[in-house]
């Protein structure tokens, strides 16, 4: 199981030590929730932290637009460092652009769902996709409990990729934590996005090696 630690859950006062601290942890990718205030109820940060965040280290930055118009945007937090960089199906009708843009520009395409939003959204997109985010909470905060009524969508996903033998991974975000990162698996997920459930603990390598042992 991949593990991505959100930066959204790390203490801002020592962000640059944290990253450090985070990265020297062995996580797979480092998780960045990029929020507008519109599409969800909260502001992080653009490009230009992406940017500072990219000097610090050489662990891809896997970049999860919560925001309205990403077809605006996409360009931007490539350059930026964007390894992996996703946007939700909800906020966008140019999604098969979007997609081709981010292959263009040499990075990893994602989707995101939001935990209301049927699989069947997006199914004739996934063939297309490096990865499908879905999310195990409304975006906009960290911090909130896990919903496992959205279990059986990381199965249907997982159940129509295998299928097809496409080559889409299972990004799973929202509550993710050592109590329910087995049903995450168990339902079909490659990578977890953890923000407090990795930064607010005592010992970041346990933390993460706790989830990452979670294989299939």
């Amino acid at each position: 199981m991949r593990v991505a630690p959100s930066v959204i859950a790390a203490d801002f006062t020592h962000y640059q030590e944290e990253i450090v601290k985070i990265v020297d942890a062995g996580i797979d990718l480092l998780h960045l929730d990029v929020m507008d205030g519109v599409f969800v109820p909260n502001i992080t940060f653009g490009p230009m932290i992406v940017e500072a965040i990219n000097t610090l280290t050489s662990i891809e930055l896997d970049a999860h637009l919560m925001i309205v118009r990403p077809e605006n945007y996409v360009e931007q937090f490539i350059d930026a460092g964007t390894d992996w960089l996703s946007f939700h199906a909800e906020a966008t009708d140019q999604t098969d652009a979007i997609i081709e843009r981010i292959h263009t520009r040499g990075a990893k395409a994602g989707l995101a769902l939001n935990p209301g939003t049927p699989f069947n959204f997006v199914q004739k997109y996934i063939e297309k996709l490096d990865y499908l985010l879905i999310m195990t909470v409304n975006p906009g905060f960290y911090g909130q409990k896990f919903m496992s009524e959205v279990l059986p969508k990381i199965k249907k996903a997982r159940e129509f990729i295998e299928l097809r033998s496409l080559n889409c991974l299972i990004e799973v975000d929202g509550g993710i934590n050592v109590s329910n990162v087995e049903l995450v698996k168990e339902a079909g997920a490659d990578m977890v996005v953890a923000g407090a459930g990795v930064f607010k603990a005592d010992d970041y390598r346990k933390a993460i090696s706790q989830l990452q042992c979670s294989t299939h």
